[in-house]
């Protein structure tokens, strides 16, 4: 285990990567809006290397003992941030369409209620901590919105590659209401708590 850091919080590597994805948030959407194929193919590079750093950040705050509250409240930010910006520009051209709106409806849609009820769990110093279910979600996500991500670019390579984004996004969508339920369930036991205790 490397011994703690003496640099300061905000250059630690664990926020820089952090600090990456968010600065990568708007690159992929302009390239998912830029539309041609090779603004595609760099979205989709963009977004790979953004995705992964996800991983990274958290194991190497762990292993080199620099968790910080800075790390902590940029990481989900930059999360849906990336997931955002993607699903907003894929809406925006076309991609998602129709009654698949609904699935990335549903995800922009948890993001913004779980935001909340951790901002109003996190004044009671409670934590709700993530599921293996919803990692899984997570990456199925990340997965999905990947092969959307590179869209028409990517049929040359294989012409299913939308059915497959699409189908990922709605398998993606109905466990984001599943671990969205557990959340909620979860917050209101510590809401109905505090009531009774008021």
């Amino acid at each position: 285990m490397r011994p703690k850091s003496a640099l300061p919080v905000v250059i630690q590597v664990p926020n820089l990567l952090t600090y990456g994805r968010i600065v990568a948030a708007p690159l992929v959407a302009g390239c998912i809006l830029w539309n041609t194929e090779t603004a595609r193919w760099v979205a989709l590079g963009i977004f790979l290397a953004a995705a992964i750093t996800d991983f990274f950040d958290g194991w190497l705050a762990r292993a080199w003992q620099q968790q910080s509250a800075l790390g902590r409240m940029l990481d989900p930010i930059a999360d849906k941030l990336l997931v955002s910006g993607a699903l907003l520009m894929l809406a925006a051209v076309g991609d998602i369409q129709g009654p698949h709106l609904w699935a990335a409806f549903i995800i922009l849609i948890r993001e913004v209620l779980v935001s909340g009820l951790r901002e109003f769990l996190g004044e009671l110093q409670v934590s709700v901590p993530v599921t293996w279910l919803a990692k899984w979600k997570t990456t199925i996500q990340l997965i999905a919105l990947g092969f959307l991500i590179v869209g028409h670019a990517g049929k040359s390579v294989w012409a299913h590659i939308d059915t497959i984004g699409i189908t990922g996004l709605w398998l993606a969508a109905a466990l984001t209401l599943y671990t969205g339920f557990d959340y909620f369930r979860a917050g209101l036991r510590h809401v109905i708590g505090e009531d009774e205790r008021s």
